[in-house]
């Protein structure tokens, strides 16, 4: 199986950047110690880094690409993003789990191709931290034809943290997005 890891597309961070998708502005934080899982690359703040706290509707934009409708599933939650346009995910380790997403516990929620949501896995977090293990989880979670999406999100804090599909490997060389 393969797979695609999506950061939010820099066509939505424009946007999320002026305007969230819960109406408002975002709010601009300078980060004092770091740490921040930033959705537009897929890395943590550093110290210093100027980044907006956003709120983001994850699954509604999926809707909206693929005509499903997620109904009572759609959530808008946080996000921190770049305040400025960023590379985007720059995979240094190679394809697959970003390590950077790890953390005390995440759980992957599995989507149906209408948007209703197939179920909820909740990933200790040992495996979170392991690319490799939770690459696996991973693969096994899309081998189900009904699995359209997975969703990684933070427990502690309910956080959308990126987007996975299935996906083909063509080139890996010329490959744009991280394919496992």
């Amino acid at each position: 199986m393969t797979f695609e890891i999506r950061a939010i597309a820099p066509d939505v961070l424009d946007q999320i950047r002026k305007t969230d998708d819960a109406g408002r502005r975002p709010r601009r934080i300078v980060e004092e110690e770091g740490g921040s899982p930033l959705r537009c690359c897929l890395r943590r703040s550093r110290p210093g880094e100027a980044v907006l706290l956003a709120a983001y509707a994850p699954l509604r934009r999926w809707a909206v690409e693929t005509g499903a409708d997620p109904g009572a599933y759609e959530e808008v939650g946080p996000v921190f993003v770049h305040e400025e346009p960023c590379e985007g995910p720059q995979s240094k380790t190679g394809p697959g789990y970003p390590a950077a997403m790890g953390g005390p516990r995440r759980v992957f929620r599995t989507y149906r191709a209408d948007g209703s949501i197939l179920n909820g896995h909740l990933v200790d977090g040992h495996q979170s931290a392991d690319p490799v293990a939770a690459s696996i989880l991973l693969d096994t979670l899309l081998e189900d034809p009904e699995t359209a999406v997975v969703h990684v999100r933070a427990v502690e804090f309910g956080c959308f943290l990126f987007e996975v599909r299935r996906g083909v490997l063509e080139n890996p060389t010329t490959s744009d997005a991280p394919v496992r």
